[in-house]
């Protein structure tokens, strides 16, 4: 396992966690749907605890994700949380609300705190103001573009985490929009609108491109038409000194984030073995391309598109 460069990924169940540790994962992050926001499974306090201990035997790392927008009523019930997940050796909660950053420190102040605000984390500044307030790591947004994220790690007093693979959220509202659509045109909703039916949306100017759509608890998502896949070039990351490297698994089978995980451990071992002999190898995606849904796109995503602002 990398302690330089930490090879993240999500997962959906304690049985999916095991196996994406065995591919090589060097951490996962889990989290319960009341607390965090678009998870591919939503794990009990008794699911996490069989994580961490699974996790451990692997000299791996279990983050939490609590990044959903915090309600009054959730407010209560934070403590008891937060308690239970220092008591089970939780390593790290990611977080975007004062609120979460305040309830850790109070009643788990050894657990790590991840900042992560999603598009809003764009600059050094604001990451090292969290990290004064306890911070030791910025998820940075997946808008930034290469130069944007290497040339704002060495300015950085915190550790910086960057998506590398998966599928990204480009909508999100805390309204139910396809039961509100469905039920305007008369059309009764027959079972769960959530991640197993599959639905996607479309687009008039852009049919050839569908878009994942889900209602949960937490509202409506609107997902990519396409996947982030930076494989190729992921050694730059590593020269500018991001830390974590993470794979979002969500609405993905786990034959396939298996596959992502391993080409990914291959390119960090490659490198940290010989960073100066290091050389992508096109090989390492073969099984990944083999598991692409053909119609979906591996793409470098926001990495190589110039801001205009």
């Amino acid at each position: 396992m990398s302690k330089k460069h930490e090879l993240l990924v999500t997962a959906a169940n304690v049985n999916e966690a095991e196996v994406l540790l065995q591919a090589g994962a060097d951490a996962l992050l889990v989290g319960d749907d009341r607390f965090g926001m678009r998870l591919p499974g939503s794990f009990t306090i008794e699911e996490t605890a069989k994580v961490v201990e699974i996790a451990t035997q692997h000299q791996a790392r279990v983050y939490v994700s609590m990044t959903n927008l915090m309600s009054n009523d959730l407010l209560k019930e934070l403590p008891e949380y937060v308690q239970a997940l220092g008591k089970i050796g939780v390593h790290g909660v990611e977080f975007n609300d004062p609120s979460v950053l305040g309830a850790i420190r109070e009643y788990a102040p050894h657990i790590q705190l991840h900042w992560n605000a999603e598009m809003t984390s764009t600059n050094y500044a604001t990451a090292n103001y969290w990290g004064t307030k306890g911070a030791s790591r910025v998820v940075l947004a997946r808008e930034l573009n290469m130069d944007e994220l290497t040339e704002m790690v060495p300015f950085l007093k915190v550790e910086a985490q960057v998506q590398v693979h998966g599928m990204t959220n480009i909508y999100h509202s805390k309204r139910s929009l396809v039961q509100s659509y469905m039920a305007h045109q008369g059309r009764p909703v027959e079972g769960h609108l959530g991640k197993e039916r599959g639905l996607f949306l479309i687009e008039a100017e852009r049919r050839d491109e569908k878009f994942p759509i889900y209602e949960d608890v937490n509202g409506t998502h609107i997902m990519s038409s396409e996947d982030i896949c930076i494989l190729e070039d992921l050694h730059l990351l590593m020269e500018a000194g991001v830390h974590s490297l993470k794979v979002e698994g969500i609405l993905k089978p786990l034959a396939y984030n298996v596959a992502v995980v391993k080409a990914y451990r291959k390119a960090i071992d490659h490198y940290i073995s010989d960073p100066d002999a290091y050389a992508f190898s096109e090989d390492w995606l073969d099984e990944v391309r083999e598991l692409q849904d053909p119609e979906r796109e591996l793409s470098f995503g926001f990495f190589y598109k110039e801001q205009v602002y």
